[in-house]
């Protein structure tokens, strides 16, 4: 029998936070990155990414001696797969990491072993995943092991909360492969487990992140509209939210990270013909970092300024998390279409810039108070608690763009 309960596969966002929760609730965990900077900073004991109480669960962890860290899968009784399911320059998704990830796996599997895809995917990569280790081992047969997808429920800021509280959908192969998952997961989840098949669990899945899209872009061209307009769109949301079964969403740069801005693409390249709305709403949402990027150079024109300063480039407020995020791409098409324009970026989460901007000689990093005593324009993209807390007599001599209806909250 395996020494090892549980071989995750992937330490990122979801894998580490994983592995952490189930070594502090009794599994032995051995977790596995192809990243040598990740094993070495986590075999020293330090976090790889900023979220509330993450270092103190991998102290705790580590304190259990349950958690173990390397970059080569080892023989357990169960794997999870958690790597990355982003989408190609086409737009199309690529699982070749969970492929990857399978065959890594595929060399310790033994009769009865669990294997649980969390990577959020197209429907029909649990099957994928099943015909990978089967067709590389003749010795097992079908329905020699249990494979079942687990996707994530969680958002940067409250992972660690989520993984424990947030009802778990689990799709098996069959309905024993989900019995056998939900058993782990009840292990440490306090919510309830929802039973289902593999292919309803995926499409569970992208139909969540897909509605948070639609949604989303709603809010977002409505913000358009109502710019165009001359009128102020939080105060038309702020209204009509008061009608009792109206619920819009609030606008803002674009929608970034890595599940909203692409999961929905997922279902456009399976059924293409069947996912208008969806499509619609990926290319209003995709298009909002154009709309503030015109407003930006507009305003810069008008004021006469070759400066200007923008505060945030993480994808949502209080994370460090600059996956897809519209701020980064705002920045990066203002700085490549403006040579002659000076941006100082602040961002709190970060202590340099990202490899897409850290080229630009007109890009610098810097902190919100250096930015706010040098520039007159000032463009608010992320929410940031820190960003909050500006004094509202320093805002009110500035020339102000705020995506988040921030500052019009605090009566500035």
């Amino acid at each position: 029998m395996s020494e090892v309960d549980v071989c995750v596969v992937g330490l990122g966002y979801i894998g580490l936070p994983t592995s952490l929760v189930l070594a502090t609730s009794g599994s032995n965990v051995h977790g596995v990155d192809i990243s040598d900077t990740v094993v070495e900073q986590l075999n020293a004991g330090q976090a790889t990414f900023e979220e509330p109480g993450l270092q103190e669960c991998l102290d705790a962890a580590i304190a259990t001696n349950n958690l173990s860290v390397s970059n080569r899968t080892v023989p357990a009784s169960t794997y999870i797969i958690a790597v990355p399911t982003p989408i190609g320059s086409d737009r199309s998704p690529d699982i070749s990491y969970v492929l990857a990830a399978a065959a890594q796996i595929a060399v310790h599997i033994q009769s009865g072993s669990l294997v649980i895809l969390e990577s959020t995917s197209p429907v029909g990569t649990t099957e994928a995943v099943a015909k990978a280790i089967y067709s590389s081992r003749d010795d097992l047969d079908p329905g020699d092991i249990f494979l079942a997808h687990c996707p994530e429920r969680v958002i940067p800021g409250h992972m660690l909360h989520e993984i424990t509280t947030n009802d778990r959908v689990v799709g098996g192969l069959s309905f024993e492969d989900a019995e056998k998952a939900a058993d782990l997961y009840r292990t440490f989840c306090t919510g309830s487990i929802h039973l289902t098949d593999a292919r309803t669990a995926e499409l569970t899945k992208l139909a969540e992140n897909s509605f948070r899209d639609v949604n989303i872009a709603f809010a977002n061209e409505l913000s358009m509209l109502a710019d165009e307009l001359g009128v102020d769109a939080w105060d038309v949301i702020s209204l009509a939210n008061k009608h009792p079964r109206v619920n819009i969403l609030q606008p803002g740069p674009g929608v970034g990270g890595h599940c909203i801005a692409v999961d929905p693409w997922f279902l456009i390249s399976s059924a293409p013909s069947t996912t208008e709305l969806i499509r619609a709403a990926r290319n209003v949402n995709d298009s909002k970092p154009l709309f503030v990027n015109r407003q930006i150079v507009q305003e810069v024109k008008s004021s006469g300024r070759n400066s200007v300063a923008i505060l945030g480039l993480a994808f949502k407020a209080n994370v460090d998390d600059l996956r897809g995020s519209p701020a980064v791409e705002i920045v990066e098409r203002l700085a490549l279409e403006n040579t002659d324009l000076m941006i100082h970026v602040a961002e709190p989460f970060v202590s340099e810039l990202p490899e897409r901007l850290g080229g630009f000689p007109n890009v610098r990093l810097e902190s919100l108070e250096s930015c706010l005593d040098r520039e007159e324009i000032v463009v608010l993209l992320v929410d940031h608690d820190q960003f909050k807390n500006i004094d509202s007599t320093v805002l009110s001599t500035k020339r102000l763009i705020d995506t988040r209806g921030l500052w019009r909250e605090l009566n500035v």
